[in-house]
């Protein structure tokens, strides 16, 4: 009975390292409400940076997710912070920001409308499960 305990917190050990170490070297922020998400995201993605600097971070964001991502945007409850300067220097560490393309047909968007620092996917929702089938854990701040 005691070398069953053993063995299975041993196990139980092993289990919960495999699962931390697959999960902390790659994730996927999903943003799909810029208003009530953005900032937190990007605070994340620059924590996240700090503590585990060789992690990858790919933001995937679609519906209202993606203004953050456009021209000009700024948080809704702080304008002083402009979303352009903090996703290029989480750009510059490495972090992929990837914009919906059904969102841009859907609400009539162009490509022309976001920052230089944003990629584009066909399909926000395809992405994401693309990357968690790829090891990325999944964050929805």
């Amino acid at each position: 009975m005691i070398r069953a305990r053993r063995l299975l917190a041993v196990f139980a050990a092993l289990w919960l390292c495999a699962c931390a170490a697959f999960a902390g070297d790659k994730v996927v922020y999903h943003i799909d409400d810029w208003q009530a998400q953005a900032t937190k995201a990007l605070r994340n993605a620059r924590n996240q940076l700090d503590v585990a600097p060789d992690t990858k971070i790919v933001v995937v964001a679609h519906a209202e997710g993606v203004d953050f991502l456009m021209e000009g945007a700024k948080d809704p409850k702080n304008p002083n912070i402009d979303y352009a300067s903090l996703v290029s220097a989480l750009k510059a560490r490495g972090v992929r920001f990837e914009v919906c393309e059904i969102t841009l047909r859907n609400r009539n968007l162009r490509k022309d409308q976001f920052i230089m620092d944003a990629d584009f996917t066909p399909s926000g929702v395809v992405r994401i499960t693309q990357l968690q089938h790829q090891g990325y854990a999944y964050i929805k701040p």
